[in-house]
């Protein structure tokens, strides 16, 4: 492993507003910048705010403290005095690593080993591909813990080598540590691109270039329940990106697929995915905006007898969530469209300001507007290793409708 640096922090004790108070009580992670009423001192990135309550003056919370974020401190543990230290980092990572347990018995060598905030460790999500650990830093104040943290992420994977990505954000800012994005910490990397496996399918990961950490692994339960139903049926995949659902249908015995994405170089990478596979069925890709291309499928009069629409996030801030309600309901109009009577459309959601229950609503509403006799057949949330641990750490939806 590398020489980590050991940089000294300070402590910071902060006082916070009674509601901001009684939310951190309750358990949330976060606390805004105006959330703060009394501060003994200016903090800076990796200082450790410790929250007093107002009324007895005694330990309330602590967290990190972040200057460069409205979220100016992510809770670390509420309510009981503690040491955040490498043995409390130990505790946090191996309590996370029990709640996958039951995902590592299956054919599966990849998954989410650390969830930020949903595992009490905010802003930092831990992603494992084979025997590769990627690191994803969302914050900067990770740099002056990640001495403490590493080798216990390195020990409970059993990591061969150790990558480092850092965030947009933690790019921009400047770090006297020389950290960099796509980094080796640990080990030796001789292939960017990593084969894993989901549920038995090949796939492949490039952990130094690839979006997030490679690759998107919360929808693996969903692309496995496609596969399992896509025998000779003739499967569209909207937004396939690197062909998760695509190449599972193609495994499961699907007669043809057709993947449909905007990114020539992603649907490369799904047709090189399909290749680490075993399957008899036809790979076919469309290149285009999905809006466009559906239209055209359907004036053309093309059925499919499963539909999968799984679209990026369509509302990153609040001021987008009207734009993206009216995104997934022509999104179900036109999925509607090209499903065969007796077939299945599969629409999802992975926009975190768009509730669960306000996206199944839509898509029911949609599909009533539209005088579709229909089943829902199952609705799904996260998968185990992308636990919920807060409102807002919550995003994936998924709903199957059988048409009728």
């Amino acid at each position: 492993m590398i020489e980590l640096p050991e940089i000294a922090t300070s402590k910071i004790a902060i006082k916070l507003k009674p509601q901001a108070e009684t939310l951190v009580k309750k358990g949330h992670p976060w606390v805004f910048e105006n959330s703060i009423v009394k501060q003994n001192k200016e903090g800076k990135s990796g200082d450790l705010a410790i929250i007093f309550d107002n009324r007895k003056n005694k330990f309330l919370a602590c967290g990190f403290y972040d200057p460069n974020s409205p979220i100016r401190i992510k809770i670390l543990q509420a309510n009981k005095s503690v040491t955040i230290n490498a043995e409390w980092f130990s505790k946090k990572v191996n309590e996370a690593y029990q709640k996958r347990i039951p995902l590592l018995q299956t054919d599966t060598n990849s998954y989410r080993l650390i969830y930020g905030e949903n595992d009490n460790l905010p802003s930092l999500v831990a992603d494992v591909y084979d025997n590769v650990l990627v690191v994803k830093l969302y914050a900067s104040f990770w740099f002056y813990h990640l001495k403490d943290i590493l080798p216990e992420l390195i020990k409970v994977s059993k990591a061969k080598t150790t990558v480092l990505r850092l965030s947009r954000n933690v790019q921009k800012e400047k770090n006297q540590f020389n950290f960099t994005d796509g980094q080796i910490l640990d080990g030796e990397l001789n292939n960017e691109v990593i084969v894993f496996k989901e549920h038995s399918v090949n796939f492949s990961a490039n952990v130094i270039h690839g979006h997030k950490t490679g690759y998107f692994l919360d929808h693996r339960n969903n692309r496995k329940k496609v596969g399992e139903f896509a025998k000779n049926k003739t499967v569209l995949d909207v937004f396939s990106y690197a062909g998760g659902f695509s190449i599972h249908a193609l495994v499961g015995g699907a007669k043809t697929v057709t993947s449909l994405d905007i990114s020539a170089p992603a649907l490369e990478i799904a047709k090189s995915n399909a290749k680490l596979n075993q399957y008899s069925g036809t790979h076919q890709t469309i290149t285009g905006d999905a809006f466009e291309e559906l239209a055209k499928l359907a004036k053309s009069n093309k059925k499919f007898d499963i539909v999968v629409i799984d679209p990026p996030s369509f509302a990153k801030s609040a001021t987008e969530v009207e734009k993206a309600l009216a995104s997934y309901k022509k999104l179900t109009q036109l999925g509607l469209k090209l499903v065969q009577k007796k077939g299945t459309l599969v629409l999802a959601s992975c926009s975190s300001r768009v509730t669960s229950d306000v996206f199944f609503d839509l898509v029911e509403e949609t599909l009533h507007r539209n005088n579709a006799k229909y089943t829902i057949l199952e609705k799904t949330l996260h998968d185990i290793d992308h636990p919920i641990g807060f409102k807002e750490g919550a995003y994936l939806k998924c709903v199957y409708v059988k048409i009728d």
